[in-house]
């Protein structure tokens, strides 16, 4: 028999185990990228729990125009934690026009850069951890990572740029059990818990670009199977394909046969 979830519990023991790490390492606040989503709503609850909310730092990213930054002040506001609006846009607009890419062009004798709708998309994660690393150290905070463990299976998440923090709040938990853990924190605005996962920079949700559904990842994590073969295939070969973004570099050995 499979052990049944239990959302209080495990809320508990991440509340817990954070202040066992803040001891061990000596680290009073954390700082955190907040979407608006479900993910870094439950984690900056969390961390708002174990550390307090006035040592935790939420600091909002859009690039360029955000529609729902208005939930993302809401999560700041409700939970009472610090927060910062930091826009990414003039970083992402400068990295383009360094590279050319939009003439596609470059000097006698060196390669051009093509541009890359989804090179682009992942520029956004990757900026905002650079800008939320400078602020973590200038704050002396540590970086509060928020993805979840279905996102981590499939390699929905960007390399250097969701998956760098120093420690993983979500990490072992599935999408469907984040919004458990966050239906137990009334602190939280349901509609933001239960709110349709997106990237927010490509216009459409998770799913629609996963082409696969959070419910059935789940099942296949926990279960084995999502009671579907072809998706199953569908899952283990993203997952096989993204092993490279849950491990540390590959460090090739010089002195093997």
């Amino acid at each position: 028999m499979k052990p049944v979830f239990d959302p209080e519990k495990a809320r508990d023991n991440l509340v817990k185990q954070l202040r066992a790490l803040s001891e061990k390492e000596r680290f009073t606040c954390v700082a955190l990228g907040i979407s608006g989503g479900k993910d870094s709503t439950v984690t900056a609850a969390i961390c708002a729990r174990a550390l307090g909310a006035e040592n935790v730092y939420g600091v909002m990213m859009p690039d360029g125009e955000q529609k729902d930054i208005a939930d993302s002040r809401r999560v700041c506001e409700a939970l009472g934690i610090r927060k910062r609006t930091v826009n990414i846009g003039a970083m992402h607009a400068a990295l383009r026009a360094v590279t050319d890419q939009t003439e596609n062009t470059a000097p006698e004798g060196e390669f051009s850069i093509p541009f890359s709708r989804e090179s682009d998309i992942n520029v956004g994660p990757r900026l905002r951890m650079t800008a939320l690393r400078y602020i973590a150290q200038a704050l002396g905070a540590r970086v509060a990572g928020t993805g979840n463990l279905s996102e981590a299976t499939v390699g929905y998440c960007t390399k250097d740029g969701d998956t760098s923090c120093d420690f993983s709040m979500l990490g072992a938990l599935t999408s469907v059990e984040v919004v458990q853990v966050g239906l137990t924190m009334p602190e939280l605005p349901r509609e933001l818990v239960e709110k349709t996962p997106t990237d927010g920079l490509s216009g459409h949700s998770d799913e629609e670009r996963l082409g696969l559904r959070y419910a059935d990842i789940h099942r296949y994590i926990r279960e084995g199977t999502c009671g579907n073969p072809e998706t199953d295939e569908k899952i283990r070969k993203k997952e096989q394909a993204n092993m490279h973004k849950r491990r540390m570099p590959l460090i090739l050995d010089p002195f093997g046969d």
